[in-house]
């Protein structure tokens, strides 16, 4: 399969009024369709780092925020397929009890993603749909068109619910409330973060952030769905899975320090 090159990372300025514990998730997950390399982490002034892996099997980077203004990114060369991600329309839904055990928690309620308070909305706009990957499109696609996309129009405190009767959000309220609109249904969904270049796509005029989207268990294996785009995209590049966006934030910190810039850059560059 072709290739293509792409420079991804991103850059945080914080300013502290004490030393500050800071956990980042912002480093690819390893997998063998991509290639990671010349990643290396930056910083003024200079911190040490150590990684853990968490509970999901996403790489993780601890670090300790001086007192003042510092920054912290990280940098690297990603090689992609010049391919949108699998799709199989008959991909088939299993029943619960036919699920693998490692599947069930991401059928269940969690912080942002409601089944139980959507689960009545879930059935009757898609209970009396055929069951498989073309009954999670059609969530994809309501979403999609349901939701208004608007920086700034929900907060951190903001669920699928909310967002799902206010009708509008971000990428990652588009992710949470097709995520739960599937598990209502007992179709496993996780939630994606990572870095999503505008590749074979007209550029979006909005400054290049993280993105989010979903994965849903059909068949035997995890297929990406992404409600807020709604099209099958090339260069995807996965930093973190889990249950919701609380379980992948790009940076959780031990303290109060202000977030004067985050920059993310995912774009094509010259092999």
């Amino acid at each position: 399969m072709e290739t293509r090159q792409l420079q991804i990372g991103c850059d945080f300025t914080y300013v502290a009024a004490v030393p500050t514990p800071v956990v980042f998730q912002v480093q690819p997950v390893e997998s063998p369709h991509i290639s990671i390399g010349h990643s290396r982490w930056v910083s003024e002034p200079a911190v040490a780092v150590r990684g853990y892996t968490d509970l999901y099997g996403n790489p993780c980077v601890r670090a300790v925020l001086p007192a003042g203004m510092s920054t912290f990114g990280y940098l690297a060369i990603a090689v992609v397929p010049d391919a949108a991600e699998d799709a199989d329309e008959d991909a088939a839904e299993l029943a619960p009890d036919d699920l693998p055990d490692d599947t069930l928690i991401f059928t269940l309620p969690s912080r942002y993603c409601l089944p139980d308070v959507l689960g009545n909305e879930s059935w009757s706009r898609f209970g009396g749909l055929a069951p498989g990957y073309r009954r999670v499109q059609a969530v994809c696609d309501y979403v999609h068109r349901h939701l208004t996309f608007q920086y700034g129009s929900s907060t951190a405190l903001s669920s699928a619910a909310d967002v799902n009767l206010a009708g509008r959000g971000v990428c990652r309220d588009f992710t949470h409330l097709a995520i739960s609109f599937c598990r209502a249904l007992n179709i496993p969904a996780r939630y994606v973060f990572g870095y999503l270049p505008d590749m074979d796509v007209p550029p979006d005029p909005a400054p290049m952030d993280f993105a989010a989207w979903m994965e849903v268990w059909l068949g035997n294996q995890w297929w990406t769905f992404d409600p807020r785009n709604n099209i099958r995209r090339k260069g995807r590049i996965v930093i973190g899975r889990g249950r919701d966006a609380s379980d992948v934030a790009m940076a959780t910190t031990f303290g109060g320090p202000l977030l004067e810039s985050m920059v993310v850059l995912a774009q094509e560059t010259a092999g």
